[in-house]
């Protein structure tokens, strides 16, 4: 039964997108009403609580810096800095990179796209390959931190990742630095991709803060996830409550003295289908993961390679970009998470080396097509309404070389780092 509702599942996310929050609780559910799952470790063992609460209080405390208008203020003054049109649009992209450390990617193409069509506009040039540059960014960056995207999120529950964890792991470089060396090499990409725009631009600022409360709780966030190792050592409550507690402070404050919006506007445009998603899919893959067929695809990846190391770590890397590039990272990495585990376990391997392996292959396979990830999805969107329309093949024609540069120089600065 597990396997069927998983599969089941899975095609219908690839075929009915739109519902995948739907899909997911309805799988959950057919898995505790056919007695396949027992309700109370549906809810209590198999759905990763901790990382629900830190994923969904950071939504909130994102949001708000996001009305805020402290990013884009950012934005616009590091854009007057630049003298010409390429650098100008590299810098965006650099922007929309670090501020999807902190905030959910499809946010982040929503908040700086204004800038760059903006300066598109300007100039009368085409918006499109800018565009797509930014959602890339956002999805690359992502990956970088604990709170920056939910398979990191993921991952850190089932590793024990702290905050910290992310930069220095076991005394050795983390999975943040394997990103900024991929970040790198996809900023080259970019600036080739960007090449023919020389022209000089002019100062385009036109926003203001409207409060630094925002910034202040999203400062405090990031402080106290890198301290909360001291206390909940296991990652189990204290990240998820934590980053709720302050939430709700930034819900209060927002209600009591924000002047630019109402708090049931705010709540309602949170993003609820990723939360539901989320906690749907947990089931589903921990039903999966219970019925012992991963232990099964683990078995016939660790004789496919015949107990090569690097041949494991290549494969694990192909298999996640390729599958990204098409479907939702979120099942995907939750079902893989423990055949990886056990691939380790059978070859001896260093376990860093494989998981990381997944996490990139995951998070950065999605920018090969416009419908690997949401932020893609959203940057063609905004793009369509503009009359631009951007087919699969312009789209993957940026897509690969970013994605292979990327991939390829983080997932050599991670054997380097981590291989034995």
């Amino acid at each position: 039964m597990p396997v069927i509702v998983f599969v089941l599942c899975y095609a219908l996310f690839v075929a009915l997108p739109k519902w995948r929050s739907v899909i997911a609780c309805g799988g959950a559910l057919a898995l505790v009403l056919t007695g396949a799952l027992p309700w109370h470790d549906a809810l209590t063992e198999l759905i990763q609580w901790n990382v629900i609460a830190l994923f969904f209080g950071t939504l909130i405390l994102a949001e708000l810096f996001l009305m805020s208008r402290m990013p884009a203020v950012i934005a616009e003054r590091l854009v007057d800095r630049t003298k010409t049109m390429r650098g100008a649009m590299l810098v965006v992209c650099a922007l929309a990179g670090f501020i999807s450390m902190f905030v959910e990617n499809v946010a982040v193409v929503l908040l700086v796209a204004p800038i760059a069509l903006s300066l598109a506009e300007k100039l009368k040039i085409s918006p499109v390959r800018l565009l797509i540059l930014i959602a890339m960014a956002s999805n690359l960056q992502g990956t970088a931190t604990l709170i920056g995207d939910p398979p990191s999120m993921i991952l850190a529950g089932y590793m024990k990742l702290t905050f910290n964890d992310f930069f220095v792991y076991h005394g050795k470089p983390g999975i943040f630095f394997a990103v900024q060396i991929g970040g790198l090499a996809a900023l080259a990409v970019s600036a080739f991709v960007l090449r023919k725009h020389r022209e000089r631009i002019t100062s385009i600022r036109v926003e203001t803060v409207r409060a630094w409360t925002p910034t202040i709780l999203l400062l405090a966030l990031i402080f106290g996830l890198s301290t909360t190792s001291v206390f909940d050592p296991d990652f189990k409550w204290l990240a998820g409550t934590m980053t709720m507690v302050l939430a709700i402070l930034g819900l209060l404050w927002f209600k009591l003295f924000a002047k630019w919006g109402s708090t049931r506007h705010l709540i309602r445009t949170l993003d609820w289908d990723t939360t539901f998603f989320l906690i749907g899919v947990f089931v589903v893959v921990g039903g999966l993961s219970e019925s012992g067929w991963l232990d099964k695809l683990a078995g016939g990846i660790s004789g496919m390679v015949g107990g090569n190391l690097l041949l494991s770590f290549l494969a694990i890397i192909a298999i996640s970009v390729c599958v990204s590039a098409f479907v939702d990272n979120v099942p995907f990495l939750l079902a893989m998470i423990p055949v990886t585990q056990k691939v380790a376990d059978s070859l001896g391997a260093p376990v860093p080396l494989l998981m990381f392996a997944l996490l990139i292959g995951s998070c950065l396979g999605g920018n090969i097509t416009p419908i690997g990830a949401s932020a893609n999805v959203v940057a063609i969107g905004m793009l369509k309404k503009r009359g631009y329309l951007v087919s699969f093949r312009e789209f993957m024609g940026v897509g690969i070389p970013y994605t292979l540069a990327a991939v390829v120089a983080a997932a050599a600065f991670v054997w380097l780092i981590w291989a034995p």
